[in-house]
């Protein structure tokens, strides 16, 4: 039987390999070890909760797709996360490199075809869905965050009572947004077990209102949300552009809000900056409080490295840790991400963790050298890419070349400069900021279904970071 999961794994793979890009595959589904599969519950075995945190995040749906394609419809997913320790597990499996021990931690759920809903009316059946790990004991402080984790803390402490209401938090991809809002209801769940809290994602809300609609359940949908003593939304800006799920949730924002029930929100821009969102919906964003995560700074980032190394049991040089620290700038989520690419490295070619692997890694996962990349610059390195006149971006042509060179353009604008969308429209092809956000949709969902677009998009990735 054991042999039986090895294979199909090994099947799974295949399939993974031509969904994910390469050095993704390498880093994030090659450590991963089967274990079991009974009753169509499928066990693997991941190095860190940071890795299942980040496969989660990242990859839920591809796991879903293939663990359908080979296993079955229906089957979920188990993860056991391994520990720091020499322990030999219970099955047998011996100690790996490394000092990494294989002891299985209690195993983590996660069913990946369950739909939305049902509503539960009571406190007991409703699970916050909050992450337990997300805790303020291990939201490291520095300038950077510094102001939203005090204001944080003091709605834990009274929610829905100070003046705090609504919380609206934003920042770039991978700053510690999810991580302090998933900290404010846990703490709030503490202290105040019979609230009901409930963290839930624009994408998840959006899909159980789409639900709602078509089973014809919006007044429960509606009855559930208003009845939430806290609720923790993330990433609002996803509501851009769904017109119908902006105003049922501006109907439970705005009698959450007159009730004095505690609202927290995220976003990876400012009100002002929310274009595509309606107008009484922003003004109510702005009501209570708006703070800003920043990218940590040098000491922050080492901070970061010093503890997350130490909760892992491990012994890593520190000029190693200084080298990620000072390269790695961006986001929180990168710099965990270096250090889960250089243990699985480590473990799966039995090399020590020195400054020469966290080279080799650091320069697969990120720029090591930034330059400065203008609008102007994505538009040349487009149109050479495609030997295409520049010209023809701000031509009305419905050609299907020119539409797609325009929407790459745009989909690297985004990406790349933090011009806003209405100004990345006005510049290639005099378009509107919501032409712009259809483009990028567009183009982020080919690279999801189309190997060779995505390549295609690797090799003009790697020409503007060069």
């Amino acid at each position: 039987m054991q042999k039986d999961i090895v294979k199909m794994w090994e099947d799974c793979l295949t399939v993974i390999r031509d969904i994910v890009p390469q050095a993704a595959f390498e880093s994030w589904f090659k450590p991963i070890i089967p274990l079991s599969c009974e009753d169509q519950k499928f066990t693997i075995q991941v190095p860190s909760h940071f890795f299942y945190e980040y496969l989660e995040e990242k990859y839920v749906n591809v796991l879903k797709m293939t663990l359908n394609r080979i296993f079955g419809e229906g089957t979920t997913l188990k993860y056991r996360v391994m520990v720091s320790n020499q322990e030999r597990v219970p099955n047998g499996n011996s100690v790996i490199n490394q000092g990494i021990g294989t002891k299985l931690s209690t195993p983590v759920k996660i069913d990946v075809t369950k739909a939305p809903g049902p509503f539960p009316v009571s406190s007991q059946d409703l699970d916050p869905q909050l992450n337990p790990r997300y805790t303020f004991n291990n939201f490291w402080e520095g300038e950077s965050n510094k102001l939203v984790r005090a204001v944080s803390e003091k709605i834990a402490s009274e929610p829905g009572k100070t003046a705090f209401n609504p919380l609206f938090i934003y920042g770039p991809s991978g700053v510690g947004k999810t991580h302090v809002c998933n900290a404010i209801g846990v703490k709030i769940k503490e202290l105040y077990p019979e609230k009901r809290v409930l963290y839930v994602s624009a994408n998840l809300f959006r899909l159980q209102y789409t639900d709602a609609v078509r089973k014809n359940t919006t007044n429960d949908f509606l009855s559930f949300y208003q009845s939430i003593d806290v609720l923790i939304l993330d990433d609002i800006h996803e509501f851009i552009g769904l017109t119908k799920t902006q105003e049922h949730f501006f109907q439970i924002f705005k009698n959450l809000h007159q009730l004095n029930k505690q609202l927290v929100l995220t976003c990876d821009r400012a009100p002002v900056d929310l274009q595509g969102l309606e107008e009484r919906l922003i003004s109510r964003l702005k009501w209570g409080m708006t703070a800003q995560i920043e990218r940590p700074d040098l000491n922050l980032r080492k901070l970061i490295l010093r503890n997350k190394i130490s909760n892992e049991g491990l012994d890593i040089p520190d000029e190693v840790v200084d080298f990620i620290a000072e390269n790695v700038v961006n986001n929180v989520r990168d710099l965990e991400g270096v250090l889960v690419s250089l243990i699985a490295n480590s473990v799966i070619n039995n090399k020590d963790i020195d400054i020469q692997l966290a080279k080799y890694v650091v320069s697969q996962m990120i720029r090591l050298e930034k330059k400065q990349v203008t609008i102007k610059m994505i538009q040349e390195t487009v149109c050479r890419y495609f030997n295409m006149n520049e010209d023809l971006l701000q031509t009305k042509s419905r050609k299907r070349e020119i539409v797609m060179a325009r929407q790459i353009t745009m989909y690297f604008a985004k990406i790349y400069t933090d011009s806003s969308l209405a100004h990345i429209g006005k510049v290639v092809g005099g378009k509107d900021h919501a032409t712009v956000l259809h483009s990028c949709r567009i183009v982020k969902d080919q690279i999801d279904i189309s190997k060779s677009f995505r390549s295609t998009m690797e090799a003009l990735d790697a020409c503007l970071k060069s």
